[in-house]
């Protein structure tokens, strides 16, 4: 098939961009183009106008504060997998974007444009959850709004994106002083294909190797990403009788989804087991950071 007609437009600023698209309900944005592509071409979307927003200035970049690391939305997700900075402050978002397609898809996709889509079984929303990163829009008066992951996902393909706004870019947390580790994990039926389950898992030790926080978070079994709470595990040494006890507890009531290529349970029994294998790697990983 062929897209429907639709006309095209390559703003110069931010402002003009968010003017094209708070005058039309149906106009869509271009960044990567990965996704809404071959949407087109299935004519599963069927926007007015195509929004190309590539070459405004500003919203590609990486840029690392005292706190913080900002990644600007049309970043190619091929730059951050390359990116020092990343591996180094971020390196959980390291580790997702080695599942994220294929290399040349990685080199077209954008950091950016993989969140604003809100695909459940995606891979970076997955991190921008686990790691609590703050997702921020522009709109046309120029003024900023942040979301928090869990406003932001609301179903699949669904999210909380103000009308007229644009997503600019990305703010992470940096990594903790302390040993901090991280552990990534899905199951897909091949390398690089939608996962059927996925887990992402950031551990940060005290000084006497116990765990002082730890995070978790599953993607691919429902409607969005979740992160879990696991805080059960502060204070524990992470054995493998821990990290199993925590996540039987925390995923007991965790909510899965039945389609064509798994069934719910296999997803719930699938995130368990994940779940315990990023925390594992999470552990190990700050281990031997410690020393």
């Amino acid at each position: 098939m062929k897209p429907a007609q639709f006309d095209y437009a390559r703003p110069k600023t931010v402002e003009e961009a968010c003017g094209i698209l708070a005058a039309d309900m149906d106009a869509r944005v271009l960044a990567g183009g990965q996704t809404l592509v071959p949407m087109l071409a299935m004519r599963l979307s069927r926007p007015s106008v195509l929004v190309d927003i590539t070459r405004i200035a500003g919203l590609q970049g990486i840029a690392c504060s005292d706190d913080t690391v900002e990644i600007g939305a049309v970043t190619r997700q091929a730059a951050a997998l390359a990116s020092e900075v990343i591996r180094a402050e971020v390196p959980l978002l390291a580790k997702a974007l080695r599942h994220v397609g294929h290399p040349p898809t990685r080199c077209r996709g954008t950091v950016g444009g993989s969140v604003a889509h809100g695909d459940p079984s995606a891979e970076i929303p997955l991190a921008v959850t686990v790691l609590g990163a703050e997702i921020v829009f522009v709109g046309e008066d120029g003024e900023e709004e942040r979301f928090a992951p869990e406003d932001f996902f609301i179903g699949p393909m669904l999210t909380t994106a103000p009308m007229g706004g644009l997503l600019t870019r990305l703010v992470f947390p940096r990594r903790a002083a302390a040993p901090t580790g991280t552990g990534f994990r899905e199951v897909a039926s091949r390398r690089s294909d939608y996962a059927f389950a996925s887990a992402g898992a950031q551990v940060v030790l005290n000084a006497d190797g116990t765990c002082a926080e730890a995070r978790l978070g599953i993607g691919s079994v429902g409607d969005t990403p979740v992160a879990v709470d696991i805080s059960g595990l502060s204070g524990t040494r992470l054995t493998a009788q821990d990290i199993r006890g925590a996540v039987v507890e925390a995923l007991s009531d965790l909510e899965t989804v039945d389609d064509l290529h798994a069934t719910a349970s296999y997803r719930k029994r699938a995130a368990v087991r994940l779940a315990e294998l990023a925390l594992a790697e999470a552990r190990d990983d700050a281990l031997e950071q410690a020393g």
